[in-house]
């Protein structure tokens, strides 16, 4: 196996590897799109969480058990 193969492998998996992660991000995305859409989660609460980061704000969920 020549030098130029394996370049060209190592591009072809590249490419196929950031392919592969798009799909995975964009499938998240319709995840998170699709949970907060039926009412499962309400992500906004979590995104206030950032800026309440206080130890004596509230809980966000109960746990489930």
């Amino acid at each position: 196996m020549d030098m130029q193969t394996i370049r060209e492998l190592q591009a072809y998996g590249f490419f196929f590897f950031t392919v592969f992660l798009v799909l995975i991000l964009y499938g998240y995305c319709y995840h998170l799109y699709k949970s907060e859409k039926t009412g499962r989660r309400n992500y906004e609460k979590y995104s206030n969480l950032a800026l309440d980061d206080d130890p004596s704000s509230n809980v966000l969920e109960k746990k489930q058990e």
